[in-house]
């Protein structure tokens, strides 16, 4: 069944909701293992000099972001371990979300990724869905779970 469980997190109440199923499918699979992950935008030095008020003492975007996935990682492995989640590894990567999810599941071949129906941002693009777990559930080459 399911060996490898991948749960896309962004802090927001449907991906820890996502997280919350996959805790759930762990403990009928004891044996499967949870890769949470959360990506950030990548953001280039040139993006970040167009803001029009900038601190004197402005920091890289990447670095800002990088570390606020970070804490997201760790909530969400401390909260899966409180909820008996056991075998649970975090990562955090840079670029555009639905493809970094899908090519990361790729690379862990993971066998189900578990996404919230929208994260802290959403747009048209994704009518019902939000637009992340629209391309996710489009385009991934393993089942989809959109919660």
């Amino acid at each position: 069944m399911f060996k490898r469980i991948l749960v896309a997190v962004d802090g927001s109440k449907t991906s820890l909701k996502a997280l919350d199923k996959a805790i759930g499918l762990q403990k009928l699979i004891p044996d499967a293992e949870i890769f949470i992950i959360c990506v950030y935008k990548h953001h280039s030095l040139f993006e970040a000099s167009l803001s029009i008020g900038r601190p004197a003492d402005m920091e890289i975007p990447d670095k800002v972001l990088s570390e606020y996935a970070k804490e997201v990682v760790n909530h969400a492995k401390n909260m899966a371990k409180e909820h008996g989640a056991t075998k649970v590894r975090g990562f955090v990567k840079a670029g555009r979300p639905s493809k970094v999810i899908i090519k990361f599941a790729q690379e862990k071949e993971a066998d189900l990724i578990v996404v919230g129906t929208r994260g802290t941002h959403s747009d048209k693009d994704g009518m019902i869905l939000g637009s992340v777990s629209h391309r996710v559930a489009s385009h991934a080459k393993c089942p989809v779970l959109v919660v």
